[in-house]
């Protein structure tokens, strides 16, 4: 399942998401508020992490902007604070839960299984394009009687893809949305990531083609036999 993790202090958020991603889930780190908001209004996650304290935007604004925007994915505010009118303003907001700093690592991976239990009842729709359906729930790429579950970076590319069907998605695209927070990444990493997309669709046998549009981006193809 994929979630959303929003954390200002660069070191913890890219521990958390390694745990979170050693434990099957699929992540996507922003390191600010006015991103959190951005992402958690664009994308369909099982649960969205908050720390309260960010620049841009506090948590707490954040769930109260995505609430009156009608978004219900599931919220779990982090935060160093602990008075009880801080807990009572975050829950108001629109928080579903709220953990302290600092916290055991098993008690936030239960208290994030709990919070995707709470999405369960709203799974998100399979995407289709010719002969390939994508589980967003699972991660599973699925060709007829074949399937294989993608890396997080293939997922993401893919469901991107997927989302916008005929569309022509840049590289610089793909860059900022995947990797761009990612200091250690270069743009080389979309590449790297094509050319494993393409020789999953290849094994599979699938009538989709990863295509290039040079100078512009890549696209789907649905190919004819």
């Amino acid at each position: 399942m994929r979630l959303l993790l929003a954390e200002d202090e660069r070191e913890l958020a890219n521990a958390l998401s390694a745990i979170l991603t050693h434990h099957s889930f699929s992540v996507d780190v922003v390191y600010n508020g006015t991103d959190a908001y951005d992402y958690g209004s664009a994308e369909n996650y099982a649960g969205i992490l908050l720390d309260v304290m960010m620049p841009g935007m506090s948590g707490i604004e954040v769930a109260r902007r995505l609430r009156a925007d009608g978004v219900s994915t599931p919220v779990l505010m982090l935060t160093a604070k602990s008075e009880s009118e801080d807990i009572v303003t975050g829950l108001d907001s629109g928080a579903d839960d709220y953990l302290t700093k600092p916290f055991e690592m098993s008690v936030l991976l239960a208290r994030v299984r709990a919070l995707v239990r709470r999405s369960a009842g709203v799974t998100a729709p399979i995407l289709t394009c010719g002969d390939l359906e994508l589980d967003p729930a699972t991660l599973m790429l699925r060709c007829g009687s074949q399937s294989v579950r993608l890396g997080n970076k293939e997922y993401q590319m893919l469901e991107m893809l997927l989302r916008r069907p005929g569309a022509v998605i840049s590289t610089q695209t793909f860059f900022e949305h995947i990797w761009g927070y990612d200091a250690e990444a270069d743009i080389g990493v979309v590449w790297v990531a094509v050319s494993a997309l393409r020789k999953k669709l290849s094994a599979m046998g699938s009538q989709v083609k990863l295509k290039v549009n040079r100078g512009a981006g890549y696209y789907l193809e649905r190919q004819t036999p």
